[in-house]
């Protein structure tokens, strides 16, 4: 990547039609989303006038590029937040991660007018206030981390603290060998009491924060569930789920749930409502409720020990929140509600 931005760039002739932003981000080697930043910060201009995204070139312009066209690399910072840790040792320990927090920083966090600000909140800054060491393995932003959770889910995550543990650890997930269990609350009833999805999983090309179940092509995905209990209640039908996974796809879960036409209740990003809204009882109507986080929670990991080969086997209960909103749709269920 370079480092040094000429003081202006002569459009040639074979970029004639481009848009700004695509002549740019392939010139300056970064990508169109830094370039259009760049642009909205007023850091370019076309003939000394600032310009849209999507100029069309006509190959006689000047570009000025005001400043770095690369953003400063991150690195992680130790800050004090408090972490539940439920199992460590000398090779890697296990948390209970919250939701709401970011496992790591990424593109998806920055601020252009607060760079301090991309890199603050994060599980891993969490982890290197709390732990002496980490493995490098992941780099200088993901110090210690193998696998992931997505920010609204909560739940067990293991953590490598040194390299080798790492690798190893990488090893069984890449393998399939660590089992991990989750808890979902679904809208609807699921049609069987036990299924798999097996449905490939890709990028939307739409919607670039959102993963689908493309036609052709994506990723193997493959995941199991399970009824635990379906609710016939006044804020309408749901499916309680035990769900274990055999990959680790982006928004694996939330994605094949969704694709069933089943939404992980709270999960507005793949078809969930954002408020659920009683029925009518004796011509009164309660109020609305809602969940400002996904119903979805890593709830066992079991996997072998890197160094020893002794497995590990570790639950995590429903998180309080998430217990008190079963609690609350299951007090108001009517009398078609079943158990398993």
């Amino acid at each position: 990547m370079p480092e040094i931005v000429p003081p202006s760039i002569s459009v040639p002739d074979d970029a004639v039609g481009q848009r700004l932003d695509q002549f740019l981000a392939a010139r300056l080697e970064v990508s169109r989303a830094r370039v259009q930043e760049l642009i909205r910060a007023g850091k370019i201009l076309v003939n000394g006038a600032s310009a849209k995204a999507s100029f069309k070139l006509s190959g006689s312009e000047r570009i000025t590029v005001l400043g770095p066209a690369a953003r400063p690399p991150l690195r992680a910072i130790a800050e004090k937040i408090p972490l539940e840790i439920l199992y460590e040792d000398e090779d890697l320990a296990i948390v209970n991660k919250p939701a709401g927090m970011m496992v790591h920083a990424g593109a998806g966090t920055t601020d252009p007018n607060n760079e301090d600000r991309r890199n603050r909140g994060t599980l891993v800054n969490a982890l290197l206030h709390h732990f002496a060491s980490l493995s490098d393995v992941g780099g200088e932003l993901r110090p210690g981390i193998v696998h992931r959770l997505d920010k609204e889910t909560s739940g067990l995550i293991v953590i490598a603290k040194n390299d080798e543990s790492h690798r190893k650890l990488a090893a069984q997930f890449a393998r399939r060998d660590v089992k991990k269990t989750y808890i979902a609350l679904v809208h609807g009833w699921m049609k069987k009491d036990t299924g798999t999805i097996s449905v490939a999983i890709s990028r939307d090309r739409v919607r670039r924060t959102r993963m689908t179940t493309p036609q052709t092509g994506g990723r193997e995905a493959i995941s199991h569930y399970r009824v635990l209990r379906r609710l016939d209640t006044a804020f309408g039908k749901f499916t309680l789920l035990e769900v274990k996974i055999d990959t680790g796809r982006t928004h694996q879960i939330r994605v094949h749930l969704a694709s069933l036409g089943r939404p992980v209740v709270g999960d507005k990003l793949y078809g969930a409502p954002g408020e659920l809204r009683p029925q009518l009882r004796d011509g009164k109507r309660d109020k609305t409720i809602s969940l400002p986080r996904n119903f979805l929670h890593a709830a066992q990991l079991e996997f072998a020990h890197p160094r020893t080969g002794k497995m590990i086997a570790l639950k995590s209960p429903l998180p309080a929140e998430l217990q008190a909103f079963l609690t609350r749709i299951e007090g108001d269920a009517l009398p078609k509600a079943t158990r398993l």
